[in-house]
């Protein structure tokens, strides 16, 4: 993306997601924060767990990006 947004635009949180990784394979991560841009795209700020990259801001993709429960089932 390039550049942050502002904090007083983002929306903070602790989401557990499954992220499909492609030929297969998924992996655990989490969201920690959602935001959208001027054009209506939602991005959201993504790390990918045991991947070793920090969390980056990317469109969010409901295919590639499964949400999971963050409480009780």
């Amino acid at each position: 993306m390039g550049t942050e947004p502002a904090d007083r635009d983002v929306q903070w949180v602790y989401q557990p997601v499954e992220v499909d990784l492609g030929g297969g394979a998924w992996a655990l991560g989490r969201i920690s924060g959602w935001w959208q841009d001027a054009a209506g795209q939602r991005w959201c700020r993504l790390r990918i767990g045991r991947s070793g990259q920090p969390a980056r801001w990317q469109p969010f993709d409901p295919t590639r990006v499964l949400l999971l429960p963050a409480t009780g089932l």
